[in-house]
């Protein structure tokens, strides 16, 4: 049990070293080396203290040994170059064991400073442990700032959280037990400590003979990608009692050397982070994906003996994303292997992360012996779901555990089971259990009570802050618009809060925020005792953003009050319908997000080949002038006649919009010489929002522009679609604005465009690239699609639950 000056000690060791080395992994990284050090001393100590020999600081390391680092003649300078070279040469002493040296591979001190070094020795220097388990408790302390791996998509995965898969999994004491991705070997420590317990009379263990703890050691396996984490799965599983621990540097998804490697029973939490580009996985896969989270289920299931069993921490796409890998994943799991599915809430690792996870149980005996797939949602698991991560009373993961158990020794669909088959026959063969259930709801309003929204929230002012007191830092603070006004050092709310604006232009704008925020000149709007879903709330509110807004008093600086709220009504489902709803909205939105994504990260762009011809715009055009205006020569704009182009009338990506066109009479349009538009020809913006491109169709004609627009006919029309995607091209039209002039209104002249040098490839090369081109197009046209559907259906949905 770590003590409190123990934890103390830990704490201040952090404090020292967070001037020089502010990641925590890092600082982790160092405390570990010092410890580890400093512990290595006390041995040597103890063994000549029993009349044994020192095994680490002899020969040409003796002067390295820890009470030579205290040397009072030694210059702060020189503490610094010895400490360093010990630290870095501790790989090669012959009299070490391979474990230490392991654990001392790639060590370095990333920091020169003699005072800060002084600090931190003397702190180490506390601590004196001849045995592993206290230092043991002091490294399980340590590890806990580890939490997210950032860019690697790995997140440290919480104690409680381990211990709960562990016991479900139930590895025994013969069975081969792997973490493919073992970060700081948090399963194979906990499957440990299951299998001692699993095998405790009077004291803890004493049931397993020294075979079959010498069975136990060797059987669990670790690998891990990162010599950093692998480091340090040694260090804690050494002070685990493990002597020789077996712990790879290895990358599970590109090297073949381990795959002939197979295991009673795999735990994992891998990595959810894909490279760009994807991952570069062998031939040997089952799934062909360049995806790391398929890949590390499919390598999982893949290396799993026969009877094998798993338990494995997995993104949300997993369960319903719709690419082509995932649902061939899905079926292979839930036909080979997959017998269970428990969704965790979305803060199970906060603060470092909202992502939203869920567990797959797999046992590949079970899932041939059953009908059905257990399902399992976790609403609260011990702590509370924001920032702080504070202990609660609710925990429903006592309660999973008792029905799965249930479950796998019953097998029947009432004990939270759906039909393998029932799954396998639907389209994306989705693993989300909402899809499956068919309560019978009738949504007439009256089945879903109005009730006050100020009795089931507190609605709460945020607290105001000013420019000047803003600790910069990155907590958006959360004002009176719809952006965050600045960002802070410190949050006020947890992750999850709705606020409402309240002041401003955007007063009643409603906005959920999945991660800390710092409530400034909003609300914040927060469920009382857990009788509303804050996501199937803030979808409530949401929809009703227009009356929400009517709530705004005063002209000069609109507001709205708490106390607008105070007869306002909301249906009440019970909480089971909310998270099904929201479980159906949130698998639409990332749909949405997905296709979004997709659309905002096209650039269309062109490959220029040094060998092309580059020429000049006006050299290849007939003609290019810009349109008049007919209030200039006396006519006016018309409710029907002649099509009339403005900028306005050109979409950003390059679409005529009929609903933005004006009309001028016959008369007018036969004045306007200049501005008489053909089919093909191109028109760009060089007033306004520059560079809006589009071409004329036959739909629109006869047709008219004003000055605003410029028109580019080109003398050959066959090479009019290869023009246009040019002008289209960021590179081009950067160019392009770089002679833009005006201070209110920016504007380009006709001679601008002209003299713009454009590629020229042969007209069957420019065909090539613009048949490319549009095929793009069309896939981001299908997403904008996809977009305007599963919004409507957002919409459709919350519109039935307010029995509209």
């Amino acid at each position: 049990m770590l003590d409190s000056v123990t934890k103390k000690r830990i704490d201040a060791l952090r404090d020292i070293l967070v001037g020089k080395v502010p990641d925590p992994k890092s600082q982790v990284e160092q405390i570990t080396t010092g410890l580890i050090y400093k512990f290595m001393y006390d041995l040597d100590v103890e063994s000549v203290e029993k009349g044994g020999v020192p095994s680490f600081f002899v020969g040409d390391y003796e002067k390295y040994s820890w009470k030579n680092l205290f040397d009072p003649k030694l210059g702060g300078a020189d503490r610094v170059q010895l400490y360093s070279e010990a630290i870095e040469g501790m790989y090669t002493n012959p009299t070490a064991p391979r474990l230490f040296r392991e654990i001392f591979k790639n060590s370095f001190l990333p920091f020169k400073d003699p005072s800060t070094l002084n600090m931190f020795l003397k702190e180490i220097n506390e601590f004196r442990y001849s045995h592993s388990e206290k230092l043991g408790d002091a490294f399980e302390y340590l590890l806990s700032f580890m939490g997210s791996q950032g860019d690697a998509g790995q997140f440290r995965t919480p104690r409680h959280i381990i211990d709960f898969i562990v016991e479900i999994v139930n590895p025994q004491k013969n069975e081969t037990i792997l973490d493919p991705a073992c970060g700081t070997a948090g399963f194979l420590i906990s499957s440990y400590k299951h299998i001692l317990s699993q095998n405790t009379e009077k004291e803890l263990g004493d049931q397993l003979s020294a075979s079959d703890r010498k069975k136990l050691v060797d059987n669990l396996v670790g690998y891990d990608i990162s010599p950093d984490m692998t480091r340090i799965s040694l260090v804690n599983m050494y002070l685990h009692r493990f002597t020789s621990p077996e712990i790879h540097e290895y990358d599970s998804l590109s090297s073949e050397d381990r795959w002939n490697e197979y295991y009673d029973v795999i735990l994992a939490n891998p990595p959810f982070f894909s490279p760009k580009g994807g991952i570069q996985p062998h031939s040997r896969f089952g799934v062909q994906s360049t995806r790391a989270e398929v890949l590390f289920v499919d390598y999982i299931m893949e290396h799993l003996k026969p009877k094998g069993r798993a338990g494995i921490v997995v993104p949300e796409g997993i369960i319903f994303q719709a690419g082509n890998a995932y649902k061939t994943l899905r079926k292979k799991l839930v036909e080979d292997c997959l017998v269970g599915v428990i969704s965790l809430p979305a803060g199970v690792f906060q603060p470092y992360s909202g992502v939203k996870t869920s567990i797959l149980i797999l046992d590949k005996e079970l899932n041939q012996k059953s009908d059905s797939i257990f399902f399992a949602k976790v609403e609260n698991d011990g702590f509370s779901l924001g920032a702080q991560r504070n202990p609660i009373d609710e925990n429903d993961l006592p309660s999973a555990v008792d029905k799965y158990l249930t479950f796998s020794f019953n097998q029947l669909d009432d004990d939270g089971g759906v039909a393998k088959q029932e799954i396998l026959e639907a389209s994306d063969c989705s693993l989300s259990r909402g899809k499956y259930l068919k309560p019978t709801i009738n949504l007439d309003p009256s089945d879903f009570p109005l009730v006050k929204l100020r009795e089931y929230t507190d609605l709460q002012r945020g607290t105001t802050i000013t420019k000047k007191q803003i600790e910069i830092g990155e907590i958006p603070v959360i004002a009176g618009g719809k952006k965050p006004a600045y960002f802070h050092s410190q949050s006020n709310r947890p992750a999850n809060s709705i606020t409402i604006s309240s002041s401003g232009a955007y007063a009643g704008f409603v906005s959920f925020h999945p991660y800390p925020i710092f409530a400034s000149d909003c609300l914040t709007v927060v469920s009382k005792e857990g009788r509303l879903d804050q996501r199937f709330l803030f979808h409530l509110l949401k929809s009703r953003q227009d009356d929400i807004y009517k709530m705004q008093t005063g002209s000069g600086q609109p507001h709205v009050y708490a106390r607008n709220f105070d007869d306002f009504e909301i249906p009440l489902p019970s909480i089971e319908i909310q998270q099904e709803i929201v479980d159906e909205l949130e698998g639409y939105q990332k749909i949405i997000d997905g296709c979004r994504q997709v659309v905002e990260n096209y650039k269309p762009t062109i490959d220029i080949d040094p060998s092309w011809e580059m020429v000049e715009l006006g050299e290849i055009s007939e003609v290019i002038t810009k349109g008049t205006t007919p209030k200039t020569i006396g006519y006016e704009f018309q409710n029907e006649g002649v099509s009339f182009l403005k900028v306005e009338s050109i979409s950003d990506n390059g679409q005529i919009l009929p609903d933005k066109l004006s009309f001028v009479n016959f008369e007018c349009h036969h004045s306007l010489k200049r501005s008489q538009l053909e089919e093909g020809d191109i028109l760009f913006s060089i007033a306004g929002s520059l560079g809006r491109t589009a071409i004329v169709t036959k739909d629109v004609l006869p047709a008219n522009t004003n000055q605003a627009l410029a028109i580019i006919r080109l003398k050959d029309k066959t090479q009019t679609k290869f023009v246009y995607k040019c002008l289209r091209a960021k590179w081009l039209l950067d160019r392009i604005l770089e002679n833009k002039v005006g201070v209110a209104q920016y504007n380009l002249s006709l001679k601008n465009i002209g003299d713009i040098e454009i590629p020229l490839p042969p007209i069957e090369v420019q065909q090539e690239i613009v048949d490319e081109l549009e095929g793009y197009q069309k896939i981001i046209d299908g997403n904008k699609k996809f977009i305007d559907l599963y919004t409507q259906k957002i919409q459709d949905r919350i519109s039935r639950v307010w029995g509209e």
